[in-house]
């Protein structure tokens, strides 16, 4: 039967009434979360330091109006969008009135830009539908989308899906089959065999969910049918389940990912079951092929290839992009609705407590050299997000992923605006709605007010130190008794769990654990995870070929053979609940030194809790070796944030003195 609350809370909404048919999980788009602890301090700090300035706003808007991405075929146009998203994301947290001003402003603002035709595009009509045109387009349109879901004036949101309309309407004039004339859109760009283009298929279908108007529908049939790149349908490809997503004709991580997001929203706009299993193919083989365990994936460049296994392979350049570890984590959000699987969940965990917190730059720093070496008359200025991630002993603020100068001298990068749609997503999936009743499925302190079956206010709160430490009590507040199930997340690495409701013990193991009952005001859940520190050992891989080499002038991946080099599997690494652990140059000097571990033969270390480092960390603790001797560990995302060799740090730790 379904939930009358469900009912109640999307039925103004068209998307979210297709959503009761398709998805196990739902987002309660009326619920309150008041965090505490170092993810609310990072939302707000993302906040004030980057959403609430509308500086930024007005000059990502002004590049639609002079068009600035004409003369390098750029992205500049895909900025606006960007920020729109993870700033919609952040007020459903924050509810700053503040911050929706702004929000509203800029929204304003962007459809002032809307040419004759129809167009917002940083293009004009002459070079239109090359280079980043359509992508930029997207994000437009995704903006405007994600923006509807806070808006409250009803005038402004027909006006912006009135806007959103004619956009589409005049690529559809243009974007379609050749043998009506038109630019198919697989071949509307010359990147990546049209990977960038094809992703529009989101915000199409998202547009038909608002409106109803068929046309939009079959536009996105068109999308799907077209494949994702003029090489190889890589929908079917995942339909079909026969390789891993590394092995595709291409393999740019982000743009692969953002189309099938579009595909996941086609099969709830038409239900068509074949489209649902390409998309949860694509997602376990991508969670058990290339995700690294700090959860980003791509540690060649920003490609897929087979990092999982080789994550342990040296490599000189930029690697495990900010904008695939925030896409990631909003592709498994999205797994984790349609598909009530709570492994979605934990790769959801593993990115935000390591990669993406380690990714804010919470100092500050600016990639001086960098920047003027590129472009000498910049304005130098701090960006809220670094883009690249090392594994290795290396340092952070490697590059600044998508930098493009704006005519006014200031510059901005693709990570920086994807950013906060990460930490954003945070209040989104605490606790979710399901037809029973409530499944939490991150353990935050605080509290979150939502809604029962019943339509009945209850309100969790969670006292926890998690993720420094297992313990979390998750209490009741509600006005009358009420029967229904409350499901908790116990994470995948947990072996040992124990779980008492009210003092009375309950059996618990990985996944959810159902809590069915008549629950009443003052009744206390507490969860006790495992949090045993254990070691990683690499993969072994043997010669693979894999897609990981441009040809760029030919828009095309050339096959690679790999082959395991002989230092691979000399490293380790620490994960201690969600928490990988790392080295940092600033607490013993150095990193790159070989460790020799001491851990039993499950692979437990014994850790012990350390003081040393005079900055913020999570987690901190000395790891004993067989010599006797020790070395200091900090939570990964607490590492390396000077930018610099003073804090080199590394997950991944040789085991022997090797060469590079």
């Amino acid at each position: 039967m379904m939930n009358q609350n469900m009912t109640r809370l999307y039925a103004p909404n068209t998307v979210h009434v297709k959503r009761l048919d398709t998805d196990a999980l739902w987002i309660d788009d009326a619920a309150l979360c008041r965090f505490t602890g170092i993810l609310d301090r990072t939302i707000r700090y993302i906040a004030d330091f980057q959403l609430m300035d509308p500086v930024h706003w007005k000059r990502f808007v002004d590049q639609f109006k002079i068009q600035s991405d004409i003369s390098d075929r750029g992205w500049r146009g895909e900025y606006w969008g960007k920020m729109m998203r993870g700033a919609s994301f952040t007020y459903a947290y924050l509810r700053d009135p503040a911050l929706y001003r702004v929000l509203t402003d800029t929204v304003e603002d962007m459809m002032t830009a809307m040419d004759d035709l129809g167009r917002i595009s940083t293009y004009d009509v002459e070079t239109e539908f090359h280079g980043w045109d359509i992508w930029c387009r997207k994000y437009v349109l995704l903006g405007m989308q994600y923006f509807l879901e806070i808006c409250t004036d009803d005038k402004l949101k027909a006006r912006v899906i009135a806007s959103m309309e004619k956009q589409v309407d005049y690529m559809m004039t243009k974007l379609g089959p050749a043998e009506e004339g038109k630019t198919p859109i697989t071949e509307a760009t010359n990147n990546w065999r049209g990977l960038n283009s094809s992703s529009l298929l989101e915000p199409v279908v998202r547009l038909y969910d608002l409106t109803g108007e068929r046309r939009f529908l079959d536009f996105a049939q068109y999308i799907v049918e077209a494949g994702g790149t003029s090489v190889a349908n890589i929908f079917e490809m995942a339909y079909e389940d026969k390789a891993d997503p590394y092995q595709y004709p291409m393999t740019k991580a982000y743009e692969m990912i953002s189309c099938f997001e579009g595909l996941l929203e086609y099969y709830r706009a038409t239900g068509i079951e074949k489209y649902r299993t390409a998309v949860v193919n694509f997602g376990r083989r991508l969670m058990q092929t290339d995700v690294t365990i700090i959860g980003s994936c791509g540690c060649t460049h920003e490609l897929l290839d087979h990092s999982t296994v080789r994550q342990t392979e040296f490599y000189e350049g930029i690697m495990q992009e900010t904008c695939v570890t925030v896409t990631w984590m909003k592709f498994c959000a999205q797994l984790l609705m349609i598909s009530g699987d709570p492994d979605f969940a934990d790769c959801f965990e593993q990115s935000l407590y390591n990669a993406y917190l380690g990714a804010v730059n919470t100092e500050k720093n600016v990639d001086r050299d960098y920047i003027l070496s590129l472009y000498p008359d910049a304005e130098l200025e701090p960006l809220p997000f670094d883009s690249y991630s090392a594994l290795l002993p290396g340092t952070r603020g490697r590059k600044i992923g998508g930098l493009k100068l704006m005519p006014d001298r200031h510059y901005y990068g693709c990570c920086a605006c994807i950013g906060a749609a990460g930490i954003g997503l945070m209040g989104k999936l605490a606790a979710m709605l399901d037809r029973d009743g409530i499944t939490v499925n991150l353990y935050i302190p605080g509290t979150i007010h939502t809604r029962t079956p019943a339509d009945q206010a209850i309100t969790l709160k969670t006292e926890t130190a998690y993720p420094a430490d297992g313990r979390i009590a998750i209490s009741l507040a509600m006005d009358r008794p009420e029967h229904f199930t409350m499901s908790l997340r116990v994470p995948s690495w947990s072996e040992r769990t124990t779980l008492t409701v009210n003092g009375q013990p309950v059996a618990a193991s990985c996944g959810y654990v159902r809590l069915d009952r008549t629950w009443q005001n003052g009744d206390i859940v507490v969860l006790e995870l495992d949090m045993r520190a254990r070691v990683i050992h690499p993969i072994p891989h043997p010669r693979e070929v894999i897609f990981n080499h441009t040809a760029w002038a030919y828009d095309y991946m050339v096959p690679q053979v790999v082959e395991e080099s002989p230092e691979s599997k000399y490293h380790i690494a620490i994960r201690r609940g969600p928490l990988v652990l790392a080295r940092d140059a600033r607490l013993d000097g150095t990193v790159d030194e070989a460790v020799d571990i001491q851990y039993d033969e499950n692979g437990v270390v014994e850790l012990q809790p350390s003081s040393k480092a005079n900055f913020d960390t999570m987690a901190e603790f000395r790891v004993p070796q067989h010599n006797g001797r020790s070395f200091t560990v900090i939570d990964y995302a607490s590492a390396g944030k000077t930018w610099s060799e003073e804090s080199k740090y590394g997950c991944w730790l040789p085991t022997r003195e090797y060469w590079r």
